[in-house]
């Protein structure tokens, strides 16, 4: 074969190739990082419903500090709004890919070429209340740096949620994140 460059795993020194093994095999394992979390509320099922559809107001949420969402609009599937960060001011892309009225909703979120994130709320009306699961899905090559910053913030996300649908008086008067942009 003239004109193709062969490369033999010979020319490469024992150790180097160890290495690359190991980075292609941690590359592998770390494109897709999940993780859930839990929390119960006393709050109803209607209650949290009603916290999580209000696109426009996300002053509970840890992570997030405002949407160009309009007041009022609910999301289906197919939506597409941007939210700004506490960790970048640059807007991301939201996409709603499913709603299950009263129980689900699962988006995905957009932020930059290398990273893609699936987020779903789940309620379930328990007999101890209402138990609140937050599942994260990060995928992509830049899914372990994102992990790093992200990790605090979608720990506090679910007892936020079941602590704003419990308190709605807290996020309301002149403490409140509320922007609209």
């Amino acid at each position: 074969m003239e004109g193709v460059a062969v490369f033999s795993v010979e020319r490469f020194p024992r150790p180097f190739l160890t290495l690359l093994h190991l980075i292609h095999r941690w590359v592998q394992v770390q494109q897709q990082l999940e993780k859930s979390y839990l929390a119960v509320s006393t709050a109803s099922v209607d209650t949290l419903w009603q916290t999580i559809m209000n696109l426009a107001d996300v002053s509970w949420h840890p992570l997030l500090t405002s949407t160009n969402a309009p007041q009022g609009l609910k999301p289906k599937p197919g939506l597409i709004y941007r939210a700004f960060t506490k960790i970048c001011p640059i807007p991301v892309k939201i996409f709603v890919e499913r709603v299950q009225p009263h129980e689900l909703i699962s988006v995905r979120v957009l932020p930059i070429p290398g990273l893609e994130e699936r987020v779903t709320y789940h309620l379930k009306s328990t007999v101890r209340g209402t138990q609140i699961s937050y599942s994260v899905t990060l995928r992509g090559w830049l899914s372990p740096l994102a992990w790093s910053l992200l990790r605090p913030y979608a720990a506090k996300v679910a007892s936020a949620l079941a602590e704003a649908a419990e308190h709605p008086d807290l996020l309301e008067g002149p403490n409140s994140r509320f922007q609209v942009w």
